[in-house]
């Protein structure tokens, strides 16, 4: 699934996406692993509220803030997204049951973009019978 970010950080709520991918599988019972081709964005499970969604990146950004004086930064800039990154990890693993994510009340999927903006890919792999 291609993704275009417009911000330099955000969360972007895939959980329709992957839960179509899910449905057009056929796979009953099984597994879903969703999952970022990229080192400076991140894949996470999470309530879907404006304020929450707010709280999390604030936290990204008082935990790891930009210029920082990161040995990457000789590079290309952007070490702040790469470590928010290994913060939050590149990949979700959701149970199947009854062709549906198992998921809770609350909980939806996000792609998280740290270095936005830009095109990204995330790779939706079913496992399952």
């Amino acid at each position: 699934m291609k993704i275009e970010t417009k911000k330099r950080i955000e969360l972007i709520n895939i959980t329709d996406h992957v839960n179509e991918h899910v449905k057009e599988s056929n796979v009953q019972q099984g597994i879903c692993v969703i999952s970022t081709r990229h080192t400076t964005s991140s894949i996470i499970v999470n309530e879907n509220e404006a304020g929450l969604r707010g709280d999390i990146l604030s936290l990204l950004e008082r935990l790891v803030p930009e210029n920082a004086g990161y040995s990457h930064d000789r590079i290309d800039d952007n070490a702040h997204a790469h470590l928010r990154a290994v913060l939050l990890g590149s990949s979700e693993t959701l149970q199947i049951s009854n062709s549906k994510l198992i998921l809770g009340t609350w909980q939806s999927i996000f792609f998280a973009e740290l270095d936005g903006p830009r095109t990204r890919t995330v790779d939706i792999t079913v496992i399952g019978k």
